[in-house]
């Protein structure tokens, strides 16, 4: 059940706020996003308390002509999870689980933006999963889509977003972050994860489907909701989807995507996914090799990167993490929807011969 409070990055336990449980991988993220398909335009940004290795980080990135521009910033946290800010990053809250601002204000990349939640957000099916008796996540997600405003720089250039597409999550509980453990599973189980997130901005509503599943395709998370604009909790409806992908010869990389959903109301409808442009997710610290969520970089620092997205190396583990801006035909229309593609696949998958 989602209440105003679980904007705030105080998830934890009965104890006081200081401690949350005793799993040292306990986080707290934000995720924002803007998508604008007209020029291939993307923003994304994620926020990160983690409690136990006392850090939180922050990350930007913007993606122009082919480039990735990004911005990290990593802070001890000396147990203050009250100050949504790392650096020149911060959160406002203006309206629980309706409209946040993101703020930051740095002269190479910077952005100042409004997230208007078009829903009252869903609450994705909890996820719990175990590599044999370990447990690898356990956390709760909430997401959705918004109307995004304001201005985003990139040096001297500035672009002005106007209720553009966008979306958002908040998730809480257990991930793997900041260093890896060093002892290896006993039985020599070998990690895998296949996941496929796949939110479409349609005419009136938003579509969400997700999955995560194992090496021989069997979903251990997955599920489809229609949420009209304006709508509440009562106003979704359930849907059950399935999503076949073409890979880029040699990699682990999206081309193209069919996803069928059905819905509990009737509704059917088949979703093919163009890419124009793409994100990699390693800019907002997802698997980057120096800029992981909650690594130690000191009391604070803050430094920028860009990535050249024309002539990745899909043998490089950290940038198979992607978000695809696509296009989105319906039933074989183009009814002017747009979508987000996201995909990880790590380890085996027999259905796609990995």
């Amino acid at each position: 059940m989602l209440t105003a409070a679980d904007e705030w990055h105080v998830h934890q336990t009965p104890e006081p706020i200081a401690f949350s449980g005793t799993d040292r991988n306990f986080y707290d993220r934000s995720y924002f996003g803007a998508f604008r398909a007209s020029d291939g335009l993307i923003v994304t940004a994620a926020f990160g308390i983690y409690p136990h290795l006392d850090i939180a980080d922050a990350h930007l990135s913007v993606v122009h002509d082919g480039t990735q521009h990004c911005l990290h910033a990593s802070k001890a946290l000396h147990s203050d999870r009250s100050t949504l800010a790392v650096g020149p990053v911060r959160i406002e809250i203006v309206e629980p689980l309706h409209e946040l601002r993101l703020i930051v204000e740095d002269d190479r990349v910077g952005a100042d933006l409004r997230f208007v939640g078009r829903h009252f957000p869903i609450e994705e099916p909890r996820f719990i999963h175990r590599f044999g008796p370990r447990a690898f996540m356990d956390y709760t997600r909430l997401s959705q889509a918004t109307d995004v405003t304001g201005t985003v720089r990139l040096g001297g250039r500035e672009f002005t977003l106007t209720d553009t597409d966008g979306l958002r999550d908040r998730s809480w509980g257990v991930r793997p972050v900041g260093m890896s453990d060093p002892q290896l599973q006993q039985s020599g189980f070998a990690p895998q994860f296949f996941w496929l997130w796949t939110p479409v901005h349609l005419p009136g509503r938003t579509l969400f489907w997700h999955i995560n599943a194992d090496a021989n395709g069997r979903p251990w998370n997955t599920r489809g909701t229609l949420v009209p604009h304006k709508g509440g909790p009562e106003d979704r409806v359930h849907a059950h989807g399935s999503m076949t992908v073409d890979l880029h010869p040699g990699s682990r990389w999206v081309r193209t995507g069919q996803l069928h959903v059905r819905a509990d109301d009737g509704t059917d409808l088949r979703l093919d996914y163009r890419p124009r442009a793409h994100l990699e997710m390693q800019g907002i610290g997802y698997g980057h090799p120096t800029w992981a969520h909650g690594l130690p970089h000191g009391e604070l620092t803050v430094d920028t990167e860009r990535i050249d997205l024309t002539g990745p190396d899909p043998a490089h583990a950290h940038r198979r993490h992607r978000q695809l801006l696509c296009d989105v035909a319906v039933n074989g229309e183009d009814v002017g929807a747009t979508g987000v593609l996201e995909h990880l696949f790590l380890g085996p998958y027999h259905p796609l011969g990995l």
